[in-house]
C-alpha cells in the first residue's frame, strides 16, 4: 500500500507538473519577448494571417530553446543529473535548478523594475544582495522587462515599414487616388524591403543578441 500510495503521489504530481509547464515557458523563459517582437514583425509588415499563429509559435519556441540552450544544460548538470542518480533529494534538485533560471532572469532583468517589485512586497527585511531576492519577487520583475524590451524592439520594427506607408499615401493624395487603400499598394513593397535585407536574419540576429 506504501509504494501503491507513493506511486499515485508522484503521478499527481508529474501530473501537476506537465499543467503548469506552459506558465513556467512564459514566464521565466525568453519566450515572451520573442514570441511579441515577431508578433510585431507581423504587424508592421501588414499580413494579418501570414505566418499563421502557430508558425510563430513554433518559431519561437525553438528560439527560445536556442537561447536557454545554456541554461538548460546546467540546471541538466547541476540538478537533473545528481537527481537521477538518487544522489540528491527532490528539494535539492529543485534548488539548484531554480538557481541558473535566476541568474539568467536576473541578467534580463531592469534594476528599475526588480526595485519596484521589491517595494511592492512589503518584505520584512529590504535585501542587500541580489541572492536575498525572492524568486515569487523577481519573476514579474522579470516579465516586466521583456514586456518593455519587446515593445522597444517592436517600435525600432515598425519605424521604416512606416514610413514606407507615409511614402505611398502621399503619393497616392498626391496623384488625387483618395479611393484607393495605401496599405493595398504599400503592402508588395513593404514585402519586398523585407526580403531584400534578409529582415528574418536580422530579426533572429537582433532576437538572440538582445539576451546576451
Amino acid at each position: 500500500m506504501k509504494v501503491d500510495s507513493s506511486n499515485a503521489l508522484q503521478i499527481l504530481l508529474l501530473i501537476g507538473g506537465i499543467s503548469i509547464l506552459p506558465a513556467i515557458l512564459f514566464t521565466v523563459t525568453g519566450f515572451t519577448r520573442i514570441l511579441i517582437v515577431l508578433s510585431f514583425v507581423r504587424s508592421a509588415i501588414g499580413t494579418q494571417s501570414s505566418p499563421p499563429n502557430q508558425a510563430l509559435i513554433g518559431i519561437a519556441l525553438f528560439l527560445t530553446l536556442f537561447v536557454m540552450a545554456p541554461t538548460i544544460s546546467a540546471i541538466k548538470k547541476d540538478a537533473w543529473d545528481p537527481y537521477s542518480k538518487h544522489a540528491i533529494s527532490t528539494t535539492q534538485a529543485i534548488s539548484r535548478a531554480e538557481e541558473p533560471l535566476r541568474q539568467f532572469m536576473f541578467a534580463q532583468t531592469r534594476t528599475q523594475d526588480l526595485s519596484l517589485f521589491v517595494s511592492l512586497a512589503h518584505l520584512k527585511t529590504q535585501p542587500q544582495t541580489r541572492a536575498q531576492i525572492p524568486t515569487y519577487v523577481l519573476i514579474p520583475a522579470f516579465i516586466m522587462s521583456e514586456l518593455k524590451t519587446a515593445f522597444e524592439i517592436g517600435f525600432l520594427i515598425f519605424i521604416p515599414f512606416l514610413l514606407i506607408d507615409l511614402i505611398v499615401s502621399s503619393t497616392l493624395m498626391s496623384m488625387g487616388m483618395i479611393m484607393l487603400p495605401p496599405s493595398f499598394i504599400s503592402l508588395p513593397f513593404k514585402i519586398l524591403l523585407f526580403v531584400l535585407v534578409d529582415g528574418w536574419d536580422l530579426i533572429t540576429t537582433s532576437l538572440v543578441k538582445s539576451f546576451h
